[in-house]
């Protein structure tokens, strides 16, 4: 197990670079690509609160499943938000790193990640 795991998704620029800051730092981190093996319920809600988040407030409300399922308009009940960002994985913004401490940023900019290091 590493000091950090990213929630990664490769296609993504600000997830690469985020992956290559933790590289660079020579830390030990495991990568969770959470479109090919999506989070549990659990799993995210514990992801949220260590950030701080509310499901709503890691959405990708520009992704045309956020557009298809009406997002913008669902009232703010984390349970149920939080059961459609395990439905539909893509909606989640990334990339998120969490520390094995329990600290967490979603690493937009990239650079953020070094508050974590």
């Amino acid at each position: 197990m590493g000091d950090f795991t990213i929630w990664h998704n490769p296609r993504c620029s600000k997830s690469r670079a985020a992956r290559a800051i933790l590289d660079e730092a020579d830390v030990t981190f495991d990568e969770r690509r959470y479109l090919d093996t999506p989070p549990t319920p659990a799993e995210l809600e514990a992801v949220l609160d260590a950030l701080g988040a509310e499901p709503w407030e890691i959405t990708r409300l520009g992704e045309e499943a956020a557009k298809t399922l009406g997002l913008r308009t669902l009232p703010h009940d984390r349970a149920a938000w939080i059961a459609v960002l395990v439905a539909h994985p893509i909606l989640i913004e990334r990339p998120i790193v969490v520390s094995r401490d329990g600290r967490a940023v979603l690493a937009r900019p990239p650079e953020v990640v070094r508050d974590l290091l």
